[in-house]
């Protein structure tokens, strides 16, 4: 399309982690549509997750602007800026505090942003919480029609509008079809939380040097999320590097960091317990397997891989098993690996195009009002300094410049002090209270 007849987009993001800010950047350029440039502005919700430059720079989506604000500076900023998609990347109750809050600010107005929300990668607890805290945004979007199906089905269960909920696909699918490496190279993509003890942390780390050892051919890889003192979605009391920093490691395995397409790219097994790293290898129909040997369990988060053909055990990888995917499972969770990931976002671009060229919106409308969650509400939306009806509470931060380097420093020795805490003090002070 000539220069000349494309629109300006004008797209805000606001995320909360790192991993949140790579759905919402790369989301907000898969929904925009076709004849659109993008013009987007990133905003970093303010906490104990903020993501560092590295995190930011290894998403790869170029910002045109990136400031760090707290929910009241954000709801501020929403004022006068006249954007045209807003897309929200945070947690769920983040989502119902924002949206209560733009929901006051936009009071009056007809002329407002598209918002829309969503999940970053496999939805498998919290589903009525998390999608009842979401619900008030123009689109959800599912990443895979079960999840289109189940949303659907939750909000018209409660007697909430369904008509949010918008079928797409993890916006971060992609990369070349798989062809075999050599040397063969077995990637394990560790998760910040799951599994959460030392005890289950070291067998799967000890298993996995086991099997660089079992197989001297092989290159073995621990891909870690975050290097230390970095911050991510949820935060590591136990991170490998330390658990490895005591152990003899073999020639062939290393730790690896950086952008999961990249480590993918030399990858011919890869293997988690329930990362979304799955779902991307799944996609570039590289052999991937979902650990059992803890259990199949819902507080792991492998429960949601039942059906896949995926679950195996280590006995069985060292023994030279290779999973094959059930083609069914696959194409209900959104991979795409037949092809049609490309129309993936049609539904979620027409939707958009169509509310864009509409004389007005209505008022954004969220299930949970003081009326039906009156003991539930008041609390999420305290958390982010906004009242019951969504504007400031009385001497909640709403600075409208950049902190001072003092601040930025006091902040920052914050975040430290919180992350010492949960890596450090914290599993001292649980191991001394099972003595």
């Amino acid at each position: 399309m000539p220069a000349s007849t494309r629109k300006s987009l004008r797209v805000a993001v606001l995320a909360d982690s790192d991993t949140r800010w790579k759905w919402g950047s790369l989301t907000a350029n898969r929904i925009s549509p076709a004849d659109s440039d993008i013009l987007l502005d990133g905003y970093l919700l303010r906490g104990r997750a903020t993501p560092t430059a590295r995190q930011l720079e290894e998403v790869g989506v170029r910002a045109d602007s990136l400031r760090e604000v707290t929910a009241v500076e954000f709801l501020r900023a929403m004022e006068g800026e006249p954007y045209d998609v807003l897309v929200i990347a945070l947690v769920g109750g983040g989502v119902q505090a924002i949206l209560h809050g733009l929901a006051h600010v936009w009071e009056g107005r007809s002329k407002r942003p598209v918002v829309v929300t969503g999940y970053v990668g496999v939805v498998y607890e919290k589903l009525a919480d998390g999608l009842l805290l979401r619900h008030g945004a123009d689109l959800v979007l599912a990443n895979s029609r079960q999840d289109a199906e189940r949303f659907r089905a939750v909000y018209e269960g409660v007697g909430a509008d369904a008509s949010s909920v918008t079928e797409v696909a993890l916006p971060f699918l992609g990369g070349a079809a798989y062809e075999k490496h050599d040397p063969y190279t077995v990637v394990f993509a560790a998760q910040p939380s799951v599994p959460e003890n030392r005890k289950d942390r070291t067998y799967l780390l000890n298993r996995l040097i086991q099997h660089a050892r079992l197989h001297p051919d092989r290159e073995v890889l621990l891909k870690l999320r975050s290097k230390p003192g970095e911050h991510t979605t949820h935060i590591e009391e136990l991170p490998y590097q330390k658990l490895a920093q005591k152990t003899d490691l073999p020639a062939n395995f290393r730790l690896v960091y950086g952008h999961m397409g990249e480590v993918l790219d030399r990858t011919d097994l890869l293997v988690t317990i329930s990362s979304t790293a799955a779902l991307e290898s799944l996609h570039r129909r590289i052999p991937t397997v979902v650990l059992s040997d803890l259990g199949v369990r819902e507080a792991l988060g492998n429960h949601h891989f039942v059906g896949s053909g995926c679950l195996a055990s280590w006995d069985q990888l060292d023994a030279g098993y290779e999973p094959a995917p059930d083609p069914v499972w696959v194409a209900r969770q959104g991979v795409a690996a037949d092809g049609s990931y490309e129309t993936a976002f049609d539904e979620a671009r027409a939707r958009i195009t169509g509310l864009l060229a509409a004389p007005g919106l209505l008022p954004l409308a969220p299930y949970y009002t003081p009326v039906t969650a009156p003991g539930y509400l008041p609390g999420i939306l305290a958390r982010h300094h906004l009242a019951p009806d969504g504007s400031p509470l009385p001497g909640a931060p709403a600075a409208d410049k950049e902190p001072s380097p003092v601040r930025q420093i006091v902040r920052r020795a914050a975040r430290g002090a919180y992350r010492h805490g949960v890596q450090r003090v914290a599993p001292v002070i649980r191991r001394m209270g099972e003595l």
